[in-house]
Order: C-alpha cells, then structure tokens, then sequence
C-alpha cells in the first residue's frame, strides 16, 4: 500500500519533539518529509547540530519511510510555497501537516525588542498560517482524511514574543478546523508542557519535577503519541481542540 505523507517541520535536533514526531510516524507507516533550520540553532544555548537532520533522516529511513529534510527558513513568507513544492516534488501529495517548528528566545514586557517580537510572530504564527493555508490549496487526499496538529505554549512571563505568538498559532489553527470544513480537514492543537529537549538549567528541572503530578519530566515520546493519534483514523473525530498532554502539570 501506498504510504501517506506527512510533513513535519521544525526537526533540527536528535533531541527535539520534531524528531520524536518524526519517527513515530515512520514506524506508523507515513513517509515523512521534514524542514529545519540550522541558523536557529546557532543563536540557542545548544549551538548548531549539522548532522542531526541527516542522523534523523537515516532514523526514519530504517523505519521504511521515504524521507526529505529541506532546509526552511520560515521567517521568509516565500518559503512555505517553496517547502510544499519541493516535498511533493519528492514524495508526492501531503495529507497531513505537524507544524513542530518556533522561534523562541526569551524576553520580557520591558527588553523585548521590536526585531525579536517580529521574528517570533513572522515564524510562529505568520509562517504557520501560510503553510496551513497551502496545505489546504494542495490537498488531494479523499475529505476526512486530512489532518493539521500545531504544538502550542501557554508560556508567557519572561518569554513575551514567543507566548503572544504562540497565542496567535492556536486561533490560527482552531479556525481551520471551520474554515477548511470543505475538505473534511481535522486541525488541532497539542500544548505538552515542559519537555527539556536542552534548554532547562538544573533548577528549572527539578521545579518541573516537583509540579508534575507523575513526578517526571515530558518525553518527545508523550508528544509524539497523541499526535500519532489525532492523525490516525482512529483520531479523525477529534477536532477544533486544543488539548494538553503534560502529565496534569496544568491540573
């Protein structure tokens, strides 16, 4: 059987959810493509991981899936029409869109800069609505079988552009779940609270430990299970939903 395709962006590191996203629905049996962007990662704490998409990439390749990493940067509102192209050009027709892909560099009410607040609304809301909107002008796949997942923060204090922008991707992708109705595409939206794929210092850590319910920290794993659902047949009646799989840290 012909395998689904499923597009994935913001998988850039080993260690981050994109990359859980990403080879969980491999071994589920979607052809993956995926976009990332280096550069990012040279302005994080963890620094540049170059050979992090090709390591993924054989991963899901291992799995069975055809695969494409294309390099994306989203800040650049031409890109998302080019990143479609250049996955169908390589693996045909997308069905199902996980947007995994932020900018988040944390500032305050008062230092914020306006270049900073612009770049986190142009990559996480302004970004992610054009990929949306182009994902619905290209699907082909038979109505009720697509599906849009964007992963979401209510984090806010201390990180003001990236929470305002996350804020935005939720109304964004919550419309779709109406506006997209046409085509019987499901949209939702997954916050899995405090995951530390290499941006918590000790203290934050043990903080998210002690006010976790279950006592541990969020896996890529947790993510990319609930995800794995709502793209799934089984998941298809799940829709216009922001829904929270953090082990009750929100409780």
């Amino acid at each position: 059987m012909t395998r689904p395709v499923v597009l994935v962006t913001g998988v850039g590191r080993r260690v981050g959810i994109g990359a859980g996203l990403a080879t969980r629905l491999a071994h589920d049996g979607w052809d993956v493509a995926t976009s990332h962007w280096t550069p990012y990662d040279e302005r994080m704490p963890w620094g540049p991981q170059p050979h992090d998409p090709d390591d993924v990439h054989a991963g899901l390749r291992a799995a069975g899936a055809r695969t494409v990493a294309v390099p994306a940067d989203l800040s650049d509102p031409a890109v998302p029409a080019r990143l479609f192209e250049t996955v169908e050009a390589e693996l045909g027709p997308v069905t199902a869109l996980v947007l995994s892909h932020a900018e988040s560099v944390d500032s305050s009410i008062l230092d914020t800069t306006v270049e900073s607040f612009d770049r986190h609304v142009a990559v996480n809301a302004r970004a992610s609505w054009l990929l949306v909107a182009e994902f619905s002008r290209r699907f082909r796949a038979v109505p009720g079988s697509g599906r849009i997942v964007a992963l979401t923060s209510d984090h806010t204090v201390h990180n003001l552009p990236y929470g305002a922008s996350k804020g935005a991707l939720d109304r964004i992708v919550l419309a779709a779940a109406r506006e997209l109705q046409e085509q019987r595409i499901t949209a939702n939206v997954v916050n899995p609270g405090p995951v530390d794929t290499g941006w918590m210092d000790d203290d934050l850590r043990a903080s998210c430990l002690e006010r976790n319910p279950l006592g541990r920290m969020g896996t890529p794993a947790d993510t990319a299970n609930l995800v794995a659902f709502l793209l799934s047949e089984q998941g298809g009646w799940i829709n216009g939903q922001l829904l929270f799989s953090d082990g009750g840290w929100k409780a």
